[in-house]
């Protein structure tokens, strides 16, 4: 099973470009998007962990679709605020969210994202090496974008240990690392960021500067192959496609692409969407009523 999909589904500049305006009454953004997708990646869950009712909520909206599995990025108290050691309270907190979400077959992966400046030393190697029997009950994929992660021993430790590679596109700067296609685990992991160097690491850029990207076709055809390689490895049962460059509906666009791409065949596709990038969409995709009604 290979499921696409965006980062995300609150977004205030994806009305009338992904979503119908004026909204109709009682419109649910996510309902919606899981009508036309097998899944969504969850980034509110990095900045607070979720609440056990936020949760039954998502899956709730979520029923129509028997395929969708919801992707989750874990709290950046464990990724990014390093200097003391977490707390069991705050591990507690953590799980209380994740696991309706695993309990209910709905959790896809786990997200661990580490920034650019997380390298392979010896101390970082050690807190990953915790931070992953921590929450090792969840099917984790892992996400470094520093090249010096990038070594077969680190690889083969991801595999003895059931841990999912994140294959990243982002813009490549030094030490960066490059695009991969990596199978690790049963979860397969592609992320699309967009390569928007101008704003990439630019200290006062805001989140839809950084993500202001639209891939071209050209762009997307390797990722659509490396996909189906990811895929054809003996050992994944699910890989997972995101597209992070959220801005004004391009990880839609995009996301729906590269399901063409890989599926061979046009699928179906929000009509708003066609008014902003009908001439990018229109080999790829069509404009339909959502194929799996909420």
């Amino acid at each position: 099973m290979i499921r696409y999909g965006p980062a995300g589904w609150m977004y205030d500049d994806w009305a009338g470009v992904v979503y119908p305006a004026p909204k109709p009454r009682k419109f649910d953004p996510l309902a919606y998007l899981a009508g036309y997708f097998d899944t969504i990646e969850v980034n509110s869950t990095f900045y607070r962990p979720a609440a056990p009712t936020t949760i039954q909520s998502w899956l709730r909206r979520v029923e129509h679709n028997p395929r969708f599995r919801f992707t989750a990025k874990l709290y950046q108290r464990f990724t990014h605020q390093r200097k003391t050691t977490w707390t069991a309270d705050e591990v507690d907190e953590v799980r209380a969210g994740f696991d309706p979400l695993l309990e209910s077959g709905r959790l896809g992966a786990v997200l661990i994202q580490f920034p650019w400046s997380y390298r392979r030393t010896d101390e970082n190697r050690e807190w990953l090496d915790d931070l992953t029997r921590t929450f090792g009950h969840y099917p984790l994929v892992l996400e470094v974008r520093h090249a010096t992660w990038n070594t077969p021993a680190f690889f083969d430790g991801l595999m003895e240990r059931g841990i999912g590679f994140v294959n990243i596109d982002q813009p490549l700067f030094r030490n960066s690392i490059k695009p991969t296609a990596h199978a690790t685990s049963q979860v397969g992991y592609v992320r699309v960021h967009g390569r928007n160097y101008q704003d990439w690491f630019r200290e006062k850029a805001g989140r839809d500067e950084r993500y202001d990207y639209l891939y071209t076709p050209d762009e997307l055809q390797p990722w659509a192959d490396r996909t189906k390689e990811i895929a054809a490895e003996p050992q994944t049962e699910d890989v997972f496609v995101v597209t992070n460059n959220h801005y004004r509906g391009k990880a839609v666009t995009n996301a729906l692409q590269l399901q063409s791409m890989v599926e061979g065949k046009k699928v179906p596709a929000p009509p708003p969407l066609f008014n902003e990038y009908g001439e990018v969409l229109d080999p790829y995709a069509e404009p339909a009523a959502p194929p799996v009604e909420p």
